[in-house]
């Protein structure tokens, strides 16, 4: 199927209420400029410097969401456009996009990164260190971000049980967490291609989906 025949089945058969990533890292702005034609306005991409030359290419009115890992150098490169930081995942990272927010008069809206994974190379923070940072009352310290919710990358696996168990365990947190952020904590992050109707079915609010759109990825650019 082309990437407009996806984008218009992913757009009128994913749930209301859930929202669609289109993750276009490393596919071409030609890729990109179809799926917005066929109506997609969010994209997600992973390295800043990309990230930065789609931005100079593509309409203004496209929503950039950051979903990989985020150094702190790189977060003055994204910070005077991006709309959402999926992978917010120490208190330093916090506080750059803090810094550089304020420097464009902005306030930054980010996701909190759980690692709730078996691969240990995964980021994110440990469920008890970031609900630790969460009540010490630091985020005071932080008025340019604000926290809109959490987001999680499920373990690589065939066992979809294990990832539905880690998607669970996420929107509980969530659920825990709710109250106390108030209406803007709206955002559960988890599911991919290969699992974002498991993720949706344990409480999902957006799903990040790449392959399936664009294809395979060339990652030798």
């Amino acid at each position: 199927m082309s990437v407009k025949a996806q984008i218009t089945e992913l757009l009128a058969t994913l749930p209301q209420g859930v929202t669609l990533v289109a993750v276009s890292k490393f596919h071409p702005v030609e890729a990109l400029r179809e799926a917005y034609d066929a109506g997609q306005r969010i994209f997600g991409e992973s390295r800043p410097q990309e990230l930065v030359a789609k931005v100079a290419q593509l309409p203004a009115d496209i929503e950039w969401h950051m979903i990989g890992h985020l150094q702190t150098n790189k977060v003055k490169m994204i910070a005077p456009f991006v709309s959402l930081i999926h992978s917010v995942d120490s208190e330093r990272l916090v506080a750059e996009i803090d810094r550089q927010a304020a420097k464009h008069e902005r306030v930054i809206d980010v996701l909190f990164e759980v690692h709730l994974a078996e691969d240990e190379s995964k980021s994110g923070w440990n469920k008890e260190e970031l609900l630790t940072f969460i009540s010490s009352g630091a985020l005071e310290n932080y008025p340019n971000v604000r926290v809109r919710g959490l987001m999680t990358i499920g373990t690589l696996t065939d066992d979809i049980e294990l990832n539905k168990a880690e998607f669970r365990t996420l929107r509980a947190l969530f659920e825990n967490l709710r109250e106390g952020f108030g209406e803007a904590f709206d955002t559960v992050s988890m599911g991919m291609t290969s699992d974002y109707w498991e993720a949706i079915e344990c409480g999902s609010t957006m799903v990040r989906i790449g392959s399936k759109i664009f294809g395979e990825r060339d990652y030798s650019k």
